[in-house]
C-alpha cells in the first residue's frame, strides 16, 4: 500500500510505501474487548460501610430459648429495637426494614477491571490502525470526507513544527479536512443527570493526529486529538469502541510505526 505526502499548503508531494500494519485484518470484537478494557481501569472502586444499618440496639428475640420470646404473641418475629424503658421499638437491621442494611451492596473487593492479555491489546491497536485506511469505516464513523483526496492521509513533518493554532488549522483545512473540523465544533446538550455534573455538553470527536514528537498546535481545537506513536492507544483510534476515527499521519510517524510494527 502506497500514500503521498502532502505539504502543509496542500500540494502533494513524492510517493512512500506505507508499513505492513496497515494492511492488518480489521477485528470489530478484538477493538471492543481493548477499549473496554482501557475504559475499565478508570473506573473508581465503591462500596457502602459495612456497619452501615448497624448502628441500632435491635435484637432477634424470635428463638425460643431467648429471653421475651416473640412466639406466639402475635407479633413478627424479627430484630426490633429495644427503647428505654422497657418494651420493643421498630423493626431495624433486616433489609425490608426502614433504615435496615442493604441486602447486597456494592463492595470495593469486586473486581471491576476488564483484563486483555498484551499480545491481543497489539493486535487491537493494529487493527485500528489498519481501519484508519478503510474510507467505509471512516464515512460509517461519520466523518466528512468529501474533500480529502486519500487515505489514510500522510503530511509533512512541518504540521508538526507549526507554532500557532491557525496555521496548523489551515494546514487541515487545505487538505480536505474543513468539513470534519466544523463538524468537531459543534455541541448539544447531553440528556440526563449529567447536566448537573460537570457534562452538561457533548461534542464530536473529529481529527486524530498522530506525529512522532511535536504537534501542540493542534491540542485547544475542539475535537482534535494529538498522540505521538509511543503513546497510541485504541481508545483514540477507535473511540467509543468503534474503528474508522479520520486520522492524519506525519511523515516522521509512518517511519516510527514501520519501526515499531514492522515494514
Amino acid at each position: 500500500m502506497k500514500a503521498h505526502i502532502y505539504s502543509v499548503d496542500g500540494k502533494k508531494g513524492r510517493e512512500i510505501e506505507l508499513p505492513a500494519v496497515f494492511g492488518e485484518e480489521y477485528r470489530p470484537e478484538v477493538i471492543k474487548r481493548a477499549v473496554l478494557s482501557r475504559q475499565s481501569r478508570a473506573l473508581q472502586k465503591k462500596g457502602s460501610d459495612v456497619l452501615a444499618g448497624f448502628r441500632t440496639t435491635a435484637e432477634y428475640i424470635g428463638r425460643r430459648s431467648a429471653f421475651r420470646s416473640g412466639i406466639n404473641v402475635a407479633r413478627a418475629r424479627l430484630p426490633r429495637t429495644k427503647p428505654g424503658g422497657g418494651g420493643l421499638g421498630r423493626v431495624a437491621r433486616v433489609p425490608h426494614a426502614v433504615g435496615g442494611r442493604r441486602a447486597h451492596p456494592p463492595k470495593v473487593e469486586k473486581v471491576i477491571v476488564k483484563r486483555v492479555n498484551k499480545k491481543e491489546m497489539a493486535l487491537a491497536i493494529r487493527s485500528a490502525i489498519a481501519a484508519t485506511a478503510s474510507k467505509g469505516l471512516i464515512e460509517a464513523h461519520g466523518h466528512a470526507t468529501d474533500g480529502v483526496a486519500e487515505l489514510p492521509l500522510v503530511l509533512g513533518d512541518a504540521l508538526e513544527g507549526l507554532g500557532k493554532t491557525k496555521d496548523a488549522i489551515s494546514a487541515l483545512e487545505k487538505v480536505g479536512l474543513g468539513k470534519d473540523l466544523a463538524r468537531g465544533k459543534k455541541k448539544k446538550v447531553r440528556s440526563g443527570k449529567g447536566t448537573r455534573r460537570g457534562k452538561k455538553y457533548k461534542t464530536r470527536k473529529s481529527v486524530l493526529v498522530v506525529v512522532a514528537k511535536g504537534g501542540r498546535a493542534l491540542k485547544n481545537v475542539p475535537g482534535v486529538d494529538v498522540m505521538t506513536v509511543k503513546a497510541i492507544n485504541v481508545e483514540l483510534l477507535a473511540p467509543g469502541a468503534q474503528a474508522g476515527r479520520l486520522t492524519v499521519y506525519t511523515e516522521s510517524a509512518i517511519k516510527e510505526l514501520g519501526e515499531k510494527y514492522g515494514n
